[in-house]
């Protein structure tokens, strides 16, 4: 048990942070190492026990590792003594599997396969069933006889109800996908911690724990949205091999996590305005979904020194996976070099599907480009490998809002990139967007950068100004901290406006508008020890508002710029103290208990 003054957030992640890079791991692990004045509790969904970690964790960071394949017993991952899970299997008769589990089964197995979804009782069902393997072991009751009885009949009728409009499944097709059910829900089988605020990076199975906590300790749901889920699953489908009830069955079990997290999210953030279209269309109600863009660190990212090179060098920094497209990357090299005979494509980035990984090697060797185009591997130095080029290139058929991009950005290169998912939001005008697969056009566009020396500077200074203005990592901490806050104390107010509390006196209103307006553009100007004056006039002006709560973290992050420490920590006592009064609960009590 710990004891925490900070606000305590449950980030839950799945097949990404601490164990893969990536762009998802790289936002973690920003929120976890440099939002001090948060405390995380990080719920890792990963695919089996013996993953290697990639990210050193904080010690304020407390971690759950949840593995759902690569396990005997499903309780192998959990701290329960075996005394304690010996009695549960001991008192999971087939007549408590019957009385309190199979009533519970059947709803989850029909809301899994029924087209038309219903998140509101998925939810119910899923606490319920959490609440159940408190008490009575996951195994004993998943693979009773009883529950593959109830199962084959459950899919067997459903097959035959034209509703439902499923095919029939083999022997082979009802065990998989019970299985696929018993390994991805062994989530239920996890005690969930309490916290002041639950925030899943995806709208996947790693949201369940927040659902949970949400209907049993009323816990604050906010959904970051990096990809959109639902289509890269669709995406990931299309490759696979499976029968069409697999295929079905599998689509469907996505379908009603994905709007599982949805409905019961508090809010849904996005990682750019392009997200938004599809968690409209899925159910994400408008008023939820606020959009906080991915941010890189200035003071890492430098602007790169101009350099002459002997060799016009393009650098991609993509893993070598499908969805990168690499191979039209290959073949835009192809073009280039017939108009620059001396040119060099490095790729940086680690293999993640190996046939992929040969098959662009063939290409490579078939076009004669093996002087040309370099795989260079995965590199920790990321701003070296921006610097090394003159020319940015990213070549992906699906991206949300890639780092690579505003990485880049920052360090003053051109970008040449094709127009999927948020990278037109990030370009603006200060790069070439081209069409998916369009190799000629990617061409041209290298080509004419790397032909006008001034026509590159002048890009590269746009899209550092660009980046600068919009894609900050203090933009990304301060917008993240305000949500949290405004989440854990309930605030109804959308975090554009929440400096504008609604209160009884319009004069007190425009009063705390002004103040609070001062105290930000002098907080941006690094005039830190003036800007908390004007934020205490604004909580002055009306102290019972959600603002004003915003305002004393202003404050504490004032002194944190200023190095005034334990002046912030004292803002934040404070906070913790108003909070406490207000909401009915008290983040200097906080526990992190397995209630």
């Amino acid at each position: 048990m710990r004891r925490t003054k900070n606000l305590t957030v449950l980030l839950s992640t799945e097949g990404t942070y601490p164990f893969h890079e990536g762009g998802v791991s790289t936002w973690c692990d920003i929120l976890i190492k440099k939002l001090d004045m948060v405390d995380y509790l990080l719920y890792s969904v990963v695919t089996n026990p013996f993953i290697i970690q990639k990210f050193k964790l904080p010690e304020s960071t407390t971690f759950f590792k949840v593995p759902l394949w690569g396990t005997e017993e499903p309780s192998e991952h959990l701290a329960t003594p075996f005394s304690h899970v010996y009695l549960q299997k001991k008192q999971t008769t087939n007549q408590i599997i019957e009385a309190l589990f199979i009533p519970l089964f059947k709803d989850l197995i029909i809301e899994i396969i029924s087209p038309k979804k219903d998140p509101e009782k998925l939810g119910v069902t899923i606490v319920q069933l959490y609440r159940y393997f408190q008490e009575y072991e996951y195994k004993e009751s998943f693979k009773s006889e009883l529950t593959w009885n109830v199962y084959k009949k459950l899919i067997l009728d459903s097959v035959k109800n034209p509703e439902f409009k499923l095919t029939q499944p083999d022997v082979y097709g009802l065990i998989q996908s019970l299985g696929w059910v018993y390994r991805f829900l062994n989530i239920i089988n996890t005690p969930v911690p309490r916290s002041n605020v639950s925030h899943s990076s995806a709208s996947a199975f790693c949201g369940i724990p927040c659902v949970i906590a949400k209907l049993e300790y009323k816990t604050p749901y906010m959904l970051t949205e990096h990809g959109v889920y639902m289509r890269e699953q669709y995406l990931s489908l299309s490759k696979r091999n499976l029968s069409s009830f697999l295929n079905i069955f599998l689509i469907r079990f996505i379908h009603s996590i994905n709007t599982l997290n949805y409905h019961y999210a508090d809010q849904v953030s996005p990682v750019c305005h392009y997200n938004t279209r599809w968690e409209s269309e899925l159910g994400v109600a408008r008023e939820n979904i606020e959009v906080i863009y991915n941010g890189v660190d200035k003071n890492i990212f430098i602007e790169a020194d101009k350099v002459e090179r002997l060799n016009p060098t393009v650098v991609s920094v993509a893993r070598i996976d499908p969805i990168k497209d690499i191979t039209s990357l290959i073949k835009s090299a192809a073009i280039v070099k017939r108009y620059i005979p001396n040119v060099r494509f490095i790729v940086y980035g680690s293999v993640s599907v190996q046939e992929y990984y040969e098959e662009c090697l063939a290409l490579q060797k078939k076009l004669g480009l093996e002087e040309t185009f370099i795989f260079a591997g995965h590199t920790t130095n990321m701003v070296a490998a921006y610097h090394s080029g003159d020319v940015i290139a990213l070549s992906s058929i699906s991206e949300a809002f890639p780092y690579s991009v505003v990485e880049a950005m920052m360090t003053g290169k051109p970008v040449v990139a094709t127009d999927v998912g948020g990278i037109r939001e990030a370009l603006g005008d200060s790069g070439y967007l081209v069409t998916p697969r369009d190799s000629d056009a990617f061409a041209k566009a290298i080509t004419t950068l790397l032909k006008d020396v001034n026509l590159r500077q002048s890009m590269g200074r746009d899209a550092r100004t660009r980046a600068l203005k919009y894609f900050t990592l203090e933009k990304v901490l301060d917008r993240h901290l305000k949500s949290y806050i405004k989440l854990a104390t309930h605030a109804n107010e959308k975090m554009d406006d929440v400096y504008i509390a609604q209160t009884s006196s319009d004069l007190e209103v425009n009063f705390q508008k002004i103040y609070s307006e001062k105290a930000y553009a002098l907080f941006t100007n690094g005039l830190y020890l003036e800007s908390i004056g004007q934020f205490r006039l604004a909580i002055n002006a009306d102290p019972n508002t959600p603002a004003a709560f915003v305002y004393v973290s202003e404050i504490a992050k004032a002194y944190h710029h200023l190095g005034d420490f334990e002046k912030a920590r004292m803002e934040m006592e404070k906070l913790q103290k108003t909070m406490s009064v207000n909401q009915d609960f008290s983040l200097s009590d906080t526990k992190t208990d397995w209630g």
